[in-house]
């Protein structure tokens, strides 16, 4: 779908290039939208101003907060520690089930704020006593440049960077965008083309080929979430799939986030997920390798905790954002479970942070 907006301003956009028609063509995601002057993509915040593809939310938040770090969800990466997180507006999906569909679904720019520099965040960041910044509640993809020039900021003052992203970016724009960025989480939204394209209005293969990406040529530590939506990509053949194909192509390693579905935006229709369908997907996945496999949007003492693949004794306890057990070693770039020695995988610390499930607005002077 394609947007004529007359006016179009921003900042100079990258990964585009002119096609014989006249058309630009925007070479950021898998969409490949072609604009003519005044068009934009289905982003909306990616446009067409004569020769040039812009970026229209440069500096520009949809709002700043202090969050826990398992909320994005991380649980293997500075545990109990505080982010601070923003968004912009957009996205470069159009799932039916956005649960943040009033921000990546905006198309009213006045309800971002002003000023937002890269280096006031990074800034903010360590006078907030946060140890990571998140790119988040819109999918950062879009907007790359502004992204990846606060993460540069961020790194200069030792601040780590964390994308919350669908992965639904072409292979072109793949390594600088990842390139700044210290942790990730992964929204694998299904394991079928048909609800990818159905509900999302994507494709899978593109996600698949991120997550392989970071998985064979970086170090980023990243997790997966995949959000169950009955009758929709909760079957216990999906699960099975899916999980098989985690465990062959990322490893046992990886965290997956089972989380679940509240009705929201265009799908209110459907039913909320049942717990039952979260612990028999946990199991699944399990069964088929994983260790560390973790249910979300529900109070589960159990699938929330973290266990010892070797000896499965709890290692983190957890209570929604509350942490509790810490049964872990941490030194020399190692840690270990205290039961059995055997190695957890993640960004751990000898201590985990207290900053447990606050959360704390941040407002930029305009």
């Amino acid at each position: 779908m394609m947007e004529n907006v007359s006016g179009i301003s921003g900042v100079s956009g990258r990964y585009w290039h002119e096609l014989d028609d006249g058309r630009l063509q925007c070479d950021l995601c898998p969409r490949f939208c072609k604009l003519r002057q005044g068009q934009r993509g289905l982003c909306f915040v990616r446009g067409r101003n004569a020769g040039e593809i812009v970026l229209t939310t440069y500096g520009r938040s949809s709002g700043f907060c202090v969050d826990p770090i398992e909320k994005k969800p991380l649980n293997h990466f500075l545990p109990g520690t505080p982010v601070l997180s923003f968004g912009t507006a957009g996205c470069n999906l159009a799932c039916k089930f956005c649960q943040n569909w009033d921000i990546s679904k905006s198309r009213e720019f006045d309800r971002l704020q002003a000023s937002a520099s890269p280096t006031a965040i990074a800034d903010a960041a360590v006078a907030l006593s946060c140890r990571s910044v998140a790119y988040t509640y819109n999918d950062p993809v879009i907007f790359l440049e502004y992204a990846i020039d606060v993460a540069q900021a961020c790194r200069d003052q030792n601040i780590k960077n964390v994308a919350v992203t669908a992965g639904y970016i072409t292979e072109k724009a793949r390594e600088e965008f990842f390139g700044p960025m210290d942790a990730a989480n992964i929204d694998l939204k299904a394991f079928s083309d048909r609800f990818y394209w159905k509900v999302c209005g994507g494709h899978l293969q593109p996600v698949l080929d991120t997550l392989v990406y970071l998985k064979n040529e970086t170090e980023i530590w990243f997790e997966l979430t995949t959000l169950l939506i009955p009758g929709e990509n909760d079957s216990e053949g999906e699960i099975d799939a899916m999980t098989q194909w985690i465990m062959e192509h990322l490893g046992p390693d990886v965290p997956l986030h089972l989380t679940a579905f509240h009705p929201d935006w265009k799908m209110k229709d459907t039913p909320a997920t049942p717990l039952q369908t979260l612990t028999r997907s946990r199991d699944i996945a399990i069964r088929n390798g994983l260790h560390f496999v973790y249910t979300g949007n529900v109070r589960d003492l159990k699938g929330s905790s973290t266990y010892c693949p070797g000896c499965g004794e709890i290692l983190i306890g957890r209570d929604w954002y509350e942490l509790s057990t810490w049964n872990l070693r941490s030194a020399d770039d190692d840690t270990t479970c205290l039961a059995c020695g055997s190695h957890v995988a993640g960004v751990f610390e000898e201590r985990p942070g207290n900053w447990g499930s606050r959360r704390q607005p941040v407002h930029f002077a305009a």
